[in-house]
């Protein structure tokens, strides 16, 4: 069963007289439990297909389901709603907010979903441990090193136990054997039955997934 589905998928930008097609009719089936890369370089679509996915953005024609919605003409509230509860992020830049401790930064995801104080803990704290982070719960980001925040943002991620994890360049900052450490904890989300999608503009990275969606121009030019 498909979890996230594009058909003929479009997204057109106005740009004074000048219209940009990001996508221009886009098709993918990504089956619950993949791996998959979506690889491209700059202005391939890749990340204007990343915010679609990621219920940041609605296509301008076509057909896009995510987790059972049919987001095609969603209102904003619904894309809210998806983005929290069937989506977890994580970004090259971290997006951790500074002030907060990484037990904070854990369970901002909750915050929103209303979930209560004592369980926000539980969960947090469970997370936090499942990335090797439990000593450092107390610490703020600035206290941390690049692939410990790269953990953090993977626990705040997976928080709210979504369907999907869409992980934007998460070891674009990162040294090789730290980026290799992160692969790591991505291909374990996996094998526990998580949809992992990657979207990167390294080969390198995206030949860890068993499957590679590759962007040219606004199309799908490979999809084995």
């Amino acid at each position: 069963m498909a979890v996230i589905s594009l058909e003929n998928v479009k997204k057109l930008y106005k740009v004074g007289d000048q219209e940009i097609r990001a996508l221009d009719g886009v098709d993918i089936q990504l089956g619950e439990g993949e791996f998959a890369s979506i690889i491209g370089p700059s202005g391939s679509g890749k990340s204007t297909l990343m915010h679609l996915l990621g219920c940041l953005d609605t296509p301008t024609q076509g057909r896009l389901e995510v987790c059972g919605h049919d987001l095609s003409r969603a209102s904003s509230d619904l894309l809210a709603r998806v983005r929290n509860q069937e989506i977890g992020f994580v970004f090259q830049s971290f997006n951790l907010l500074p002030k907060l401790n990484v037990r904070e930064n854990v369970e901002l995801p909750m915050i929103y979903s209303g979930i209560g104080g004592a369980e926000r803990r539980r969960r947090a704290e469970e997370m936090i441990d499942a990335v090797g982070l439990t000593s450092r719960a107390n610490n703020r980001p600035t206290q941390l090193s690049g692939g410990q925040c790269q953990r953090v943002a993977i626990a705040r991620a997976l928080v709210n136990r979504p369907r999907v994890i869409l992980a934007d360049e998460p070891t674009g900052n990162l040294d090789s054997a730290t980026g290799a450490s992160i692969l790591e904890i991505l291909r374990g989300l996996h094998r526990e039955g998580r949809t992992v999608i990657l979207v990167t503009h390294d080969p390198k990275i995206a030949a860890v997934t068993p499957r590679v969606i590759e962007m040219c121009d606004g199309h799908v030019v490979a999809r084995p």
